[in-house]
């Protein structure tokens, strides 16, 4: 079974919307966090070090992610998706383009 995280900035639409959509999966474990300080669930090393693949929504989310998280992204691919904060939680545009993006990587 593979850990996938789905991380964006603040962790209120783009990363919790995809942990619910892809969560139904039997074949993965989902978890969701945002790389700001005030994240509704902050990105933290025990996460990066549990998921075997990460999302993240932008460039800038990689490129913090890899600054502030190296030690523990021994084993985790990093994959942008580049999808811009521009959706609210769950909306369907966003839905589709998540399953359209992700599913490529998951099978």
């Amino acid at each position: 079974m593979k850990n996938v995280l789905f991380v964006c900035s603040q962790n209120r639409l783009r990363s919790p919307t995809a942990e619910q959509v892809f969560s139904t999966r039997r074949d993965i474990e989902v978890a969701s966090a945002g790389t700001n300080h005030d994240a509704d669930t902050p990105l933290t090393h025990y996460l990066v070090a549990w998921a075997d693949l990460i999302f993240v929504m932008e460039k800038a989310h990689r490129t913090k992610l890899q600054k502030k998280f190296k030690a523990s992204l021994k084993k985790a691919r990093v994959i942008c998706l580049d999808i811009p904060d521009e959706y609210e939680f769950m909306d369907l545009e966003l839905i589709s383009l998540l399953k359209a993006r992700v599913s490529r990587y998951l099978g």
